[in-house]
């Protein structure tokens, strides 16, 4: 077509004419771009901006459906079809690559639960779009979201939902299901279900009820487990123990746990939260030969004493593989643990939080009773 052609089309202010003069500035757009220079390709693209609505949909589905997978047309373009109806914008938010974050966000917070859909399908969306997405409170898009392992969901968020599936069943499947769900937001899901499950089935079942507790107690337990053998093997034992204990989670039962499962290294972090000891003094008094200190430490922080038995053997085992049981070494620390107040055992971990004199804080626990 002349450019004669293209100025009488541009005149024409029918419907006709600005068809005509739509359907003649796509055919020329969607030409191989080397056809074209840069500035001819941002010109034609702010006509198709401003032609846009004056076409019917079938028309602007058409374009957005071509120009969804291109990385070559104006933003100004895409922005208008992303807003426009969804059937018109759907494939432009499920797969332009041109859309920014922040262009993503605003067609979130202005347009349709549809437009939302489709931005949550996308085959990568970044935290900040995730955290819009959370924020609509729409339950069929954030389900979507959870469904997509393309998205990056940020931990504040991730805790935020974990929380919101106590509510929300539908969410529930989802989250597990994602390989980024930290494991102790798991093991915080796993008790929760299995209770709601306890409820529904002592509803509408009749069932011995202490039946019913083991043997949901164990299903949990084992998906505990599970999530514990699976956990990211990059992740510190450290920050673990942090999060842990933020969220109220880090108690004795996990530690023994994490100990019987031969997560050492988690177990010292955690025990070194709850005791409020370093790393090496920890390490002296958890591993020592004669296990007096680890009595003491335990009782300190009420630790009952067949735990603290059954901490002291775990112990053991960790520093020497398998090693016989001495009954009388065990009597004898039970005995110990018995006769320990509890208040002379903390003013014993005071020192140890102090000083790494240990030993001699040990040896006068006696004296200050």
């Amino acid at each position: 077509m002349s450019a004669d052609e293209l100025f009488a089309l541009a005149r024409d202010k029918s419907e006709q004419g600005r068809r005509a003069l739509f359907d003649t500035v796509s055919d020329l757009f969607l030409k191989d771009k080397r056809s074209l220079s840069d500035r001819e390709r941002a010109l034609m693209g702010e006509i198709l901006r401003r032609l846009v609505h004056d076409v019917e949909m079938t028309v602007r589905k058409a374009l957005a459906d071509r120009l969804a997978v291109r990385g070559d047309t104006p933003r100004s373009l895409i922005l208008e079809l992303a807003n426009d109806e969804i059937e018109v914008a759907h494939d432009i938010l499920l797969e332009s690559e041109v859309l920014q974050d922040a262009d993503l966000v605003e067609v979130i917070k202005h347009r349709t639960m549809e437009h939302q859909l489709a931005v949550s399908m996308r085959k990568s969306v970044s935290e900040q779009v995730s955290k819009a997405l959370v924020e609509t409170g729409q339950e069929d898009v954030i389900t979507s979201l959870l469904n997509n392992h393309g998205a990056q969901v940020s931990r504040e968020v991730m805790e935020y939902l974990v929380s919101e599936s106590k509510r929300v069943d539908g969410y529930q499947n989802p989250l597990v299901e994602r390989p980024d769900l930290p494991p102790e937001l798991a093991q915080r899901m796993y008790w929760w279900v299995s209770a709601a499950i306890k409820k529904h089935i002592a509803d509408h079942f009749s069932i011995d009820q202490a039946s019913l507790d083991d043997a949901i107690e164990a299903a949990a337990s084992q998906n505990m487990d599970q999530q514990l053998e699976t956990a990211d093997a990059t992740t510190k034992p450290e920050e673990l123990a942090d999060r842990l204990d933020d969220l109220g989670e880090l108690d004795v039962d996990f530690l023994v746990k994490s100990l019987q499962q031969g997560e050492v290294s988690l177990f010292e972090a955690g025990f070194g939260k709850m005791s409020g000891l370093k790393p090496k003094l920890l390490r002296r008094i958890l591993f020592e030969p004669g296990g007096e200190a680890l009595a003491l430490l335990c009782r300190a922080i009420n630790i009952d004493a067949d735990t603290f038995l059954t901490v002291y053997a775990l112990t053991r085992h960790a520093k020497d593989g398998e090693q016989e049981d001495d009954p009388q070494q065990r009597a004898d620390l039970e005995k110990l643990y018995q006769m320990t107040e509890p208040s002379d055992a903390q003013r014993v971990l005071k020192r140890w939080r102090r000083s790494s004199a240990y030993l001699y804080a040990q040896k006068q626990v006696n004296e200050d009773g």
